[in-house]
């Protein structure tokens, strides 16, 4: 074998089938309800830091003036230009982004196990780099930067998400950098293309397309919230990478296995035939004549 051939099976990551064993329920919901509420209560840590949130705020957006990104104003100025669009849009930014990811969880944990393990261990690293990142990097949204000047649509036009930001709140406003309202929009596209058949299964990028407009449109979140979790996401699939699809369940198995040998069971036996002169090397024609008459002579 040449060298060049050893090093490239070396270096080819070797896929990990994907298996159909389903975790304990009750020890899954346990462990996720455990780190969502550690994210929660988590993102309080660093509220109440005003100053240095409108600093930050002040970098991204020079920065992404330097980057000449669009400002992220044009996205609200044309969804207000139909209420009824900007409308919908706040609905699916209050309404989507946490029943979405419990909806996806419990239909990959049933449909797709053995999908559903690397799916958490991927929410699982994403969600706490994007905490460290909440903790070192708060930052004030578009909404509360009046250099962007862009409002709060929700606040006009409803439902309202936040309040006033205060020191004591529940919430973090200041918890924009990264964006997980886009970062858990994609895992679930990315999840469900990888693990689904169907040729449908490319229609779930509209669901992290839409939640990143939504999240600019309604002036929640700059462009680098997204652009910042999507390498994060990025950087977390190289090292994670995803299994091949599931394997068939082990009663599926044995039940394809005995159908087949059914089928075999129930199909007509083909009658044995007497096999010819030619296959058993008997002469035939004018050799089996002239081999009588040397016999008879």
């Amino acid at each position: 074998m040449r060298r060049t051939d050893v090093l490239k099976r070396a270096l080819t990551p070797r896929e990990r089938p994907a298996q159909s064993a389903r975790p304990p329920f009750v020890r899954e919901l346990v462990l996720v309800t455990i780190l969502y509420t550690a994210y929660k209560y988590g993102r309080r840590v660093a509220n109440g830091q005003f100053s240095e949130a409108y600093e930050n705020a002040e970098r991204v957006w020079n920065l992404e003036r330097a980057l000449h990104l669009p400002p992220e104003g044009w996205v609200q100025d044309l969804l207000l230009h139909f209420e009824p669009v900007i409308r919908t849009i706040n609905v699916y930014y209050a309404t989507v982004h946490f029943p979405a990811m419990a909806l996806f969880l419990v239909w990959m944990f049933w449909r797709r196990p053995g999908h559903y393990l690397w799916v958490r261990w991927v929410l699982t690293w994403l969600t706490a780099a994007a905490l460290v990142l909440h903790l070192l990097v708060p930052l004030a949204p578009p909404r509360l930067f009046h250099t962007s000047g862009m409002m709060d649509t929700s606040m006009v036009y409803g439902p309202a998400v936040y309040g006033k930001p205060e020191a004591d709140s529940l919430s973090n406003q200041f918890a924009a950098m990264p964006s997980l309202h886009v970062g858990w929009a994609l895992v679930i596209a990315i999840a469900l293309i990888v693990s689904c058949r169907s040729r449908l299964r490319w229609l779930w990028l509209l669901h992290p397309a839409i939640t990143i407009t939504a999240v600019v449109g309604t002036g929640h979140h700059y462009w680098m919230d997204g652009i910042v979790v999507a390498v994060f996401l990025g950087i977390i699939l190289m090292v994670l990478a995803p299994p091949r699809r599931d394997l068939p369940a082990p009663d599926a198995a044995r039940d394809t296995t005995r159908d087949a040998t059914r089928e075999r069971a129930d199909e007509p036996a083909v009658p044995a035939t007497a096999p010819t002169p030619a296959a058993t090397g008997a002469p035939t024609g004018a050799g089996a004549r002239q081999d009588l008459a040397h016999r008879d002579g």
